[in-house]
């Protein structure tokens, strides 16, 4: 089974050296939601579903949806 919080804090590093993601200050997955609640420093958020997701699928739905 894959680690999907690890996933997403080692993707958190390479988005924030990024010019587009250079705010996002935290990627949190809620297991019980199958969600992935962006936070940028701003204060605004923006939710990923993550349903039935692999952590790669993860990865690509994660990026394409908070960019």
């Amino acid at each position: 089974m894959e680690n999907k919080q690890r996933i997403l804090d080692l993707l958190l590093s390479a988005l924030q050296e990024t010019r587009n993601l250079h705010d996002l200050v935290e990627l949190e997955y809620r297991a019980d939601r199958e969600l992935v609640y962006a936070k940028f420093a701003s204060g605004n958020y923006k939710i990923v579903n993550v349903a039935m997701d692999s952590g790669t699928a993860m990865i690509c739905d994660v990026v394409h949806q908070i960019v």
